[in-house]
Formats: C-alpha cells, structure tokens, sequence
C-alpha cells in the first residue's frame, strides 16, 4: 500500500511540473492555446509559469529523486531558452501579440544565465537503487 502511495504521489508530481511546463510553452506561443486553437503569445504569463517552476525547484531540493530533479532541470532550461529567444523576436512583434510591455534585458539576462548554468549539466545516468544482500558466511569461512 505505502508503495502504492508513493507510485501515486510521483505520478501527481509529475503531472503538476508538466501542467506548468505546457501552460509555458502555450503562453511563449510555442503550442496552440486548446481553447482557441490559436497561437498567443504572452511573456509575462510564460515568465510566472516559469518562476512557478524555479520555485518549485527551489522548494522542492532534496526531496526529489534524481530522475524528478532532472526533469524539471531539463524543463526549466528549455523554457528559459525558448523564452529568451521569443523576448528577442519580441523586438519586432507586431501590436497585440500578447507581448508584455514591461519586460526587463535584465530578466532576460538573469533567465539565460540560469538556463546556461543548468544545462552545464551533464546527462546523468538513470540507474535504480538496488541494496545488496549481505553475503551468508560458509561452514568453511566460519571455521576460519
């Protein structure tokens, strides 16, 4: 049951991380909005999914396993990146992209330092936790 729990309570993680994570992707204009089935872009709304994220990250250290950390590490970055590439796009939007007026360089700068630093990253390896059963000593190594 407590394994059933756990099962569970990864799985509704999960779930919450790729909640935010989509609703980024939809507000940088990088997927269609399900309900309009159009393309919108709004930065400041990306930028709260994203600082949602970081918070998450930051709240949650040490209490994720290594393949949760890494998700939302690898996430993050590609968010970060996407977004830093659509703020410079947004140079040139035309009126009434959705793209907010109040964007800060740096914001922009911090994001992409954040992104880069975490990406430094190299792939960690997904191997499983396994305890290893103590060796049963044999009549002969107990005579010795």
């Amino acid at each position: 049951m407590a394994e059933e729990q756990i099962k569970k309570e990864d799985q509704l993680f999960i779930h919450l991380v790729n909640t935010f994570v989509q609703s980024a992707w939809i507000s940088l204009g990088k997927v269609k909005n399900p309900v309009t089935d159009t393309l919108e872009r709004n930065l400041e709304q990306a930028t709260y999914y994203i600082d949602l994220l970081d918070m998450l990250q930051t709240k949650m250290k040490g209490n994720l396993s290594e393949w949760e950390e890494q998700y939302i590490i690898h996430s993050l970055s590609e968010l970060k990146l996407n977004f830093i590439d659509e703020q410079k796009k947004g140079a040139g939007a035309p009126e009434g992209s959705g793209e907010p007026t109040g964007v800060e360089s740096s914001e922009s700068d911090e994001l992409e330092k954040s992104a880069e630093k975490k990406t430094e990253n190299p792939e960690v390896k997904e191997k499983p936790k396994v305890k290893k059963k103590a060796k049963k000593a044999t009549k002969k190594e107990k005579k010795d």
